[in-house]
């Protein structure tokens, strides 16, 4: 087998969103990094089962209705 062909794996910590943090082992920055994580398990919408509001910014999504809004797909 090849010396050096396999990345560096070593222990960091993860922060969820809610603050709580655990220990894993990562190849993700150096030994004793933190991951701040921007969405997890306790937040996103896939796992708690709520809908998302759509943005309407700039009248993008109102422009799109008006412009489509004869064909009977929205």
């Amino acid at each position: 087998m090849k010396k050096d062909t396999h990345p560096d794996y070593h222990m960091i910590t993860v922060a969820m969103t809610d603050g709580t943090t655990y220990q894993t082992r990562s190849t993700y920055g150096k030994p004793g990094d933190t991951l701040q994580l921007d969405i997890d398990p306790t937040t996103h919408p896939a796992w708690t089962g709520v809908t998302g509001n759509l943005m309407d910014r700039g009248g993008r999504v109102t422009r799109f209705k008006d412009k489509y809004k004869g064909l009977g797909i929205i």
